[in-house]
């Protein structure tokens, strides 16, 4: 498939459309020599778009680097300094970005948030977490009632940690609300809706007190880990559905 064909594969099923109050830059934000010829033989993902993952994409023999943070996000760029380097990466080895920001966030089933909850169990799901009038995130009741332990250890990969872990609330769990990444001010959502535990990926300190104030377990995976999830599920589909040869490039932040 070639860059502008795999674009109309991935609108098919992560619709940016839906989501057009996105500071990101969904879709295409570098594109190759010839969009419309090029053959893709090979897809690499990462979460971030930078140097190091350009880079490492054309070790790989990539053509094309899928990404859950872009490089554009909004406004015009000067292509100076260290974004420059970056942006150098990608037009000197002829390497396509494609990036999906809230898009791979919402999506269901593949991304950030219905992955994670399809990873400790969750069921009953429905959209959870607005944000500039779009919900990106999810909730549901655990089959089975889980200490703020247990539900830690079902969150992440084996042999990863939590970068933080608020145990304010309820022993037994059964309601959760999920949006990864840094939305850690959002877990007044997740009081407001009178769930037991809130999962997200960054927290700040001027949230402690008001977890603890508030009675709710709070988790944050890190901002990183808890948004592998998404392009390692579009990765997984594509193996599937298109035939193409992939790698993930991991560059794990501990943020």
């Amino acid at each position: 498939m070639t860059l502008n064909e795999l674009d109309i594969y991935f609108k098919s099923f992560l619709h940016p459309e839906n989501f057009v109050s996105d500071p990101s830059r969904n879709g295409i934000q570098i594109q190759n020599e010839k969009p419309d010829e090029t053959q893709i033989t090979k897809i690499a993902f990462a979460v971030d778009a930078c140097e190091t993952t350009a880079l490492k994409a054309a070790e790989e023999g990539a053509q094309l680097l899928f990404v859950h943070h872009g490089l554009f996000w909004g406004g015009c760029e000067v292509i100076s300094g260290n974004f420059y380097k970056r942006v150098s990466a990608f037009i000197k080895n002829n390497l396509a970005l494609y990036a999906s920001h809230l898009p791979l966030d919402a999506n269901n089933p593949y991304g950030n948030n219905y992955g994670l909850a399809a990873r400790i169990g969750l069921k009953k799901l429905e959209s959870f977490g607005a944000w500039r009038g779009m919900e990106i995130g999810c909730k549901g009741e655990l089959e089975k009632p889980l200490t703020v332990e247990q539900l830690a250890e079902k969150v992440l990969n084996p042999g990863e940690k939590p970068v933080c872990v608020l145990p304010f609330g309820k022993e037994k769990i059964k309601t959760v609300g999920i949006v990864s990444g840094g939305a850690g001010e959002d877990v007044d959502q997740a009081v407001a809706e009178n769930l037991d535990a809130y999962i997200t990926g960054e927290v700040g300190h001027e949230q402690y007190h008001f977890v603890k104030e508030s009675g709710i377990n709070l988790i944050a995976g890190g901002h990183y880990q808890t948004e592998t999830v998404g392009v390692n599920l579009v990765r997984q589909k594509v193996i599937k559905e298109l035939g193409i040869d992939t790698v993930f490039i991991d560059v794990p932040t501990g943020l």
